[in-house]
């Protein structure tokens, strides 16, 4: 599930060249990020993880380089293992090819759908899923899906099931948002995704959107639809692992802040629920 879920948040599927990797600069705080993946990271630096990594070089008395790479398969041996950045911003509590900070958020799987519909769902076996255009991340052709396919495949809603594979087509900007435009656009019903991706889509959405977590009981174990995030370093770089600890722990209320203004739906014990109505 661990592999999964690494999947999911780094978008990773398969490698692609480098982007622009740029050696160690004396008080520079190296990052490695992806260049096309809002609301986490982008080339214009519009994306949360972004903000962060400014945060935490302000902080610090640094300013951020970064080595671009596309968040797919491959993406942590490119990167921060070949020694080309020092630092991911968002990566999944206790990821085993990476040491990890004490998580700075928790999020959750979400369905989105318009709210003119008035849908209500929250519970991943809801009897309406059998009768509505529901959309799905599909990471690849091995099974190796997200928690809510994997969990509506259990329950035999198949037919009605639409997937969009989460690494997309990535000439065009933020491939991964398409499942929330076709909410956004009535080509679905309802999409089930990623907490901070959904909630940023509702948030910048010209048509109000529900964002609503998914609720499911032990019958779809081991399925989990919440995780924690933290930050990556090298493996044994505890140095750079316990700063960030400690900015973690001093800056809590700003690193919620920030969240919350790009509508991630936030859940305990980590941070606070904040709701994912779009309004």
């Amino acid at each position: 599930m661990r592999r999964h879920v690494s999947l999911v948040l780094l978008l990773a599927i398969v490698a692609v060249q480098p982007i622009g990797a740029i050696a160690a600069e004396p008080g520079s705080l190296r990052v490695c990020a992806d260049p096309n993946n809002m609301p986490f990271s982008n080339r214009a630096g519009d994306g949360f993880e972004n903000k962060l990594a400014e945060m935490v070089a302000q902080k610090l008395d640094k300013v951020v380089v970064y080595t671009w790479w596309a968040q797919r398969r491959g993406f942590i041996r490119h990167t921060l293992k070949a020694g080309e950045c020092d630092l991911v911003m968002g990566v999944p509590a206790q990821y085993d090819i990476a040491e990890t900070t004490h998580p700075y958020y928790r999020s959750t799987y979400v369905f989105v759908s318009q709210t003119a519909r008035h849908l209500q769902l929250d519970a991943i076996d809801d009897p309406q899923l059998r009768s509505l255009a529901i959309g799905v991340h599909l990471i690849g052709d091995d099974g190796n899906n997200t928690p809510p396919a994997h969990a509506l495949g259990q329950q035999g809603i198949i037919d009605n099931v639409r997937g969009f594979m989460i690494y997309g087509d990535y000439r065009e900007p933020d491939p991964p948002a398409r499942l929330i435009e076709a909410v956004e656009h009535g080509e679905i019903d309802v999409a089930a995704a990623w907490g901070p991706l959904a909630g940023y889509a509702a948030k910048k959405s010209r048509i109000p959107l529900t964002v609503t977590p998914i609720v499911a009981d032990e019958r779809f174990a081991p399925q989990q639809f919440q995780f924690s995030v933290a930050m990556g370093v090298r493996k044994g770089d505890r140095a750079l692992r316990d700063q960030m600890n400690d900015f973690i722990a001093q800056h809590g209320a700003e690193i919620t802040a920030l969240l919350q203004s790009y509508g991630v739906p936030l859940v305990e014990p980590q941070l606070s629920f904040v709701t994912g109505e779009h309004r």
